[in-house]
């Protein structure tokens, strides 16, 4: 269980990085590591830049987060 809720933020992805992890810029601007949960890991959803993403960070460290469901363009 976790201590403390999620933080649910959107934002865009900018850069693919490598071991299927992710540059996001979120709305206000920062920057963040994300990586794809293991539903979309398991049924290969595709993620490329310039997708709007949902992630979920964790409040203790701000800067890495996990990608939980991309927007339909």
């Amino acid at each position: 269980m976790a201590k403390e809720e999620e933080v649910e933020v959107e934002g865009t992805v900018v850069k693919a990085l490598s071991n299927a992890q992710f540059s996001v810029e979120m709305d206000n601007g920062h920057t963040v590591i994300a990586y794809p949960t293991g539903k979309m890991r398991k049924f290969f959803i595709k993620i490329i830049p310039g997708d709007k993403v949902t992630m979920a960070l964790s409040p203790y460290d701000l800067t890495k987060g996990r990608i939980t469901f991309r927007h339909k363009k």
